[in-house]
């Protein structure tokens, strides 16, 4: 996998090594090919608001968004496809300053929140959505999965990046999430 962490935010208390690790361990989870390459970006307020508007119609920042790269036809993104080559997967585009309220929301620390979104914005990439309830429910499952087996690979290797929080909404289903979202808003 090659992943690039390109911080334009402004944040120098981010973990850039950590969202390698967490986006790489993802996905690996989910089968993609080792020679998929991906881009997480990290920017300011100003500049998430402006791309939620110009791609969501949506005001504001947002905590992540995906922009997805290469159509992948089912079986390309897997190890075992035939001789695929390297593919693009696209953009995970993070706020660390909205991110880092939305964590104190939650009540665990800006390193978990960007891990969680760091998975969130990987199954974005690989088709994952969260409109209809049935894939919503999906969606967050898995997405809660990968994190919390990612947390045990950590503890396995030694490695720690920040603690594995317990709070209620450390792994959010989808209805904690909007509820934060919700919150978010009322606070603009």
């Amino acid at each position: 996998m090659s992943i690039e962490v390109l911080n334009e935010s402004g944040e120098g208390d981010v973990n850039e090594q950590m969202l390698v690790d967490v986006c790489s361990f993802a996905l690996t989870a989910m089968d993609v090919h080792p020679d998929t390459e991906a881009t997480i970006t990290l920017v300011d307020e100003p500049t998430m608001a402006d791309l939620h508007v110009r791609w969501m119609d949506l005001e504001g920042p947002t905590d992540v968004m995906s922009f997805p790269m290469d159509e992948l036809t089912p079986g390309s993104g897997r190890p075992d496809a035939a001789a695929p080559g390297a593919a693009l997967l696209g953009d995970i585009v993070l706020c660390p300053a909205f991110d880092r309220k939305q964590a104190e929301m939650a009540g665990h620390d800006l390193g978990h929140e960007l891990a969680l979104l760091t998975v969130h914005g990987v199954l974005h990439l690989l088709g994952y959505d969260h409109v209809a309830p049935d894939d919503e429910r999906e969606m967050f499952a898995l997405q809660n999965e990968i994190l919390a087996d990612w947390y045990d690979n950590l503890a396995a290797r030694g490695v720690e990046y920040q603690p594995k929080p317990t709070g209620a909404h450390a792994f959010p289903s989808a209805a904690d999430r909007e509820e934060l979202d919700r919150k978010m808003r009322e606070q603009r």
